[in-house]
């Protein structure tokens, strides 16, 4: 297993982009077990005693999903605080790219877990198929199958997640967020809040190149290509599966502060690349067919239609890549968004700046379920 500790070995944020976050961030108010106390948005929780931010752990382990002729080992990760009140689950779905994994998100859910409020909050983390530690089988991945795993981890009998399925918040980012709110939409999953954090809908090169006839065709070729048993591991290794492209990738438009980017990170990435079956979902990703939806209107509408259903948070970032950013902007004020917020970071805010994405999803928390 890659080195888990890369995601413990993330920068701060830098002092002139979190100091400009704050002046824009109300402080969110959470409440103590004698008193109520303002936490700064600054995210410093250094100020909160040790005797008043209850210890956590976390434990990972295996979930077999039935798909089809197929079983699936599924790796996820729980984080729970070790206070004996009742409880209420969180789903946190990772950003699906390349180099997915659920280390994106396990300083958010320490940080929410350990929160002292009137709510007892765990976490689970979850692999995609295909992705970070799950098992990689050779299939036709596509949006329905990632959009069927979610529902079936939910709302299976035999899921961790069984005994919360109707009382659940899920937070997701990037195309995960995307794909939540379009199981939501279609009622197959029923979480009583979203937080979709720099949600996108779009993969890498339809973004950037369209989705005309002509460019559908040399997606599938280029598809077919990466599933290929000799060219394809050839191609893979070139287009994703090397150090230097994963560290241009963070830099460029991962992250918005190229310095975040460590070596540790790097290595950890480059490891999920390596694992076997690892340039399935990627071909698919790369090429849109993860893509939950094809157009900017039917991104709008997917929010709309949970409009009045249950509260939405959307994060924007404001380092995202100009097309990413554009979408994002366009669910400013939308139907169905609750509440906008924007914070530090590019495409994955979650794992370079957990604390100020950490502290806005705690206050919509705080905000819907405890005040």
């Amino acid at each position: 297993m890659a080195s888990s500790a890369a995601a413990f070995c993330v920068s701060s944020p830098s002092s002139h982009a979190l100091a400009h976050w704050k002046t824009r961030t109300a402080p969110c108010f959470v409440r103590q077990p004698a008193s109520i106390k303002a936490l700064s948005s600054s995210a410093d929780y250094s100020a909160v005693s040790v005797a008043d931010k209850p210890s956590s752990s976390s434990r990972s382990n295996n979930w077999l999903w039935k798909f089809k002729d197929n079983d699936i080992n599924i790796h996820y990760e729980k984080h729970e605080s070790e206070s004996s009140d009742a409880s209420k689950d969180i789903l946190m779905m990772p950003t699906i790219s390349d180099v997915s994994t659920i280390e994106e998100w396990r300083l958010v859910a320490k940080d929410i877990v350990e929160r002292v409020g009137e709510v007892n909050w765990h976490a689970t983390i979850v692999d995609w198929p295909g992705l970070g530690y799950s098992d990689r089988l050779k299939m036709d991945y596509d949006a329905d199958v990632m959009e069927k795993f979610l529902v079936d981890f939910v709302n299976a009998p035999d899921s961790p997640l069984s005994r919360s399925a109707d009382d659940l918040v899920v937070f997701g980012g990037g195309h995960a967020a995307t794909i939540v709110a379009r199981a939501a939409k279609k009622g197959l999953v029923k979480p009583r809040a979203i937080g979709a954090v720099a949600p996108t809908w779009a993969g890498p090169l339809p973004i950037v190149f369209g989705r005309e006839s002509n460019m559908e065709t040399r997606y599938g070729l280029l598809r077919g290509t990466l599933r290929a048993p000799a060219l394809g591991w050839i191609m893979y290794n070139i287009l994703v599966s090397n150090e230097k492209a994963i560290q241009s990738q963070y830099k460029s438009h991962v992250y918005a502060n190229p310095d975040n980017v460590t070596p540790e990170i790097v290595e950890s990435r480059y490891g999920l690349t390596k694992r076997p079956g690892a340039r399935y979902v990627p071909a698919a990703f790369l090429t849109g067919l993860l893509d939950p939806v094809k157009w900017r209107k039917e991104f709008l509408e997917l929010f709309a239609g949970l409009e009045g259903k249950m509260p939405v948070l959307v994060v924007s970032t404001e380092g995202s890549p100009r097309r990413s950013k554009a979408e994002m902007e366009a669910l400013r004020g939308a139907k169905g968004v609750t509440k906008f917020v924007e914070v530090p970071g590019a495409l994955l805010p979650q794992e370079e700046y957990p604390s100020a994405v950490a502290e806005e999803l705690y206050c919509f928390l705080w905000e819907n379920f405890e005040s």
